[in-house]
C-alpha cells in the first residue's frame, strides 16, 4: 500500500514527530519535580531516563511495523497465524532490550518478568489498537483515491466515446448538404466548402481539448447555420442571436447537436418551416433556446439514428456539469423547444 501526498511529505512526517513528542513527553510534564526539598536525586535516573528513551523509540518501530508490514501485508492475505507470530516476536524483542538495558546498566534492581508484563502490556495494547486504526484509516483513505481516479478515467472514456457518436453524425449531415448543393450546382458551392473546412479543422485540431472558447463554439454553430440556410434557402425561416463575452470555455461539440436536430426534424413537410436560436452569455451563465415548427407525421418517415446527437448531448451535460445545468425540451402548439441553462463557472 502506498500512501503519497503530493508536496506534502514533509507536513505528515513533521505531524508524526509533533505527535510522538508530545505523547513520551507526558510523563516528564505530569510527574513531580526531581527537585523537591523532600526528594534526592538518584544514581540510575539518568539510565531509567535513556531506558524510557530507548522504550519509546521501540513502541514507534512496532506502530509503524503493524501498520505497513504485519497488517497491509499478513492479515489483508489471510496469513492469521504468521501475523500473531510476529507479534509475539516483536514483543519478545522489546522483552529481551528491556531485560538487557537492566542488566548492563540499572544495577540497583533487578529484572523482573511481572513487572515487564504489568507495565508494558497496556502500551503494547495501546500501540496495536492505534497503529490499526492508523492503518484502516490510510486503508480508506487510498481506497477513496483509488475509486476517484477510476471514476475520473471512466468519465474521460465515457465522454470521448459519446463524442466520437456525435462528431460522425454531423458530418454526415453536412456531407449531405455538399451534395445538394453540387447537384445544383451553386455558386455557394465553393464558399460552403470554406466553411466546411473550418469545421473540419474545429472538429479535427480543437475538440480534443477538454474546454474551448465559447467564441469559437458559437462561430461553429454560425458556420453550421449558414450550411443550411444555404442549403434550405426560403424554405425555412432562420432566425439566429448569439450575445456572449469573451473569457468563457465550454465542452466542445456541446450546443451544435440542438441546432442539428432542429434543422433535421423543422425540415420538409412543414408548413412555415421556422428555426429560432438564440444564445446569451452573462458572467458565465449561459442560456439557449432552440425552436422548430415539427410535424408528427413528418418525423415519422425521419430515419432511426435522428436522436443519437441529442441523446449525447443529455448525457454528456449530466456528466460535466450534473448541478449546474437545466435542460428543458417543451413540445407545445407545434413547436419544438430546447431550452438550455448552464453556469459555465
Amino acid at each position: 500500500m502506498k500512501f503519497n501526498v503530493k508536496g506534502k511529505k514533509w507536513v505528515i512526517v513533521l505531524l508524526h514527530a509533533v505527535c510522538w513528542i508530545i505523547l513520551f513527553s507526558l510523563p516528564f510534564l505530569l510527574r513531580t519535580s526531581y527537585k523537591d526539598e523532600h526528594k534526592t536525586p538518584q544514581p540510575d535516573d539518568a539510565a531509567f531516563t535513556i531506558f524510557y528513551f530507548i522504550s519509546s523509540v521501540a513502541w514507534i518501530v512496532l506502530f509503524y511495523l503493524n501498520a505497513y508490514v504485519f497488517l497491509p501485508f499478513l492479515l489483508g492475505r489471510k496469513k492469521v497465524v504468521r501475523f500473531v507470530f510476529l507479534q509475539v516476536l516483536a514483543i519478545l524483542t522489546v522483552y529481551f532490550i528491556h531485560r538487557i538495558y537492566f542488566g548492563m546498566y540499572i544495577t540497583h534492581q533487578s529484572f523482573k518478568t511481572a513487572n515487564f508484563i504489568v507495565y508494558n502490556i497496556s502500551p503494547y495494547l495501546f500501540i496495536i489498537a492505534s497503529s490499526t486504526a492508523y492503518f484502516v484509516l490510510l486503508e480508506r483513505q487510498y481506497n477513496l483515491k483509488l475509486s476517484q481516479e477510476r471514476e475520473t478515467e471512466n468519465l474521460k472514456s465515457e465522454l470521448l466515446f459519446l463524442r466520437s457518436q456525435v462528431s460522425p453524425h454531423f458530418m454526415f449531415n453536412v456531407l449531405n448538404n455538399m451534395v445538394a448543393l453540387a447537384r445544383k450546382k451553386s455558386d455557394l458551392l465553393e464558399p460552403s466548402l470554406i466553411k466546411l473546412s473550418s469545421l473540419m479543422r474545429y472538429m479535427l485540431y480543437e475538440t480534443d481539448e477538454q474546454k474551448v472558447p465559447l467564441e469559437r463554439e458559437v462561430e461553429y454553430i454560425q458556420s453550421y447555420n449558414d450550411l443550411q440556410q444555404q442549403r434550405f434557402g426560403k424554405n425555412v425561416k432562420v432566425c439566429a442571436s448569439f450575445n456572449i463575452s469573451h473569457g468563457c470555455e465550454i465542452e466542445p461539440m456541446l450546443l451544435i447537436p440542438f441546432v442539428e436536430n432542429a434543422f433535421k426534424h423543422g425540415t420538409g413537410i412543414i408548413d412555415d418551416a421556422q428555426i429560432k436560436i438564440e444564445l446569451k452569455e452573462n458572467n458565465g451563465l449561459l442560456q439557449f433556446l432552440v425552436s422548430n415548427k415539427y410535424n408528427d407525421a413528418a418525423n415519422g418517415s425521419k430515419d432511426k439514428d435522428s436522436g443519437i446527437g441529442l441523446n449525447n448531448v443529455k448525457r454528456r451535460l449530466n456528466l460535466l456539469y450534473g448541478q449546474n445545468h437545466a435542460l428543458l425540451i417543451n413540445k407545445n402548439d407545434g413547436w419544438f423547444t430546447v431550452s438550455l441553462q448552464i453556469n459555465l463557472h
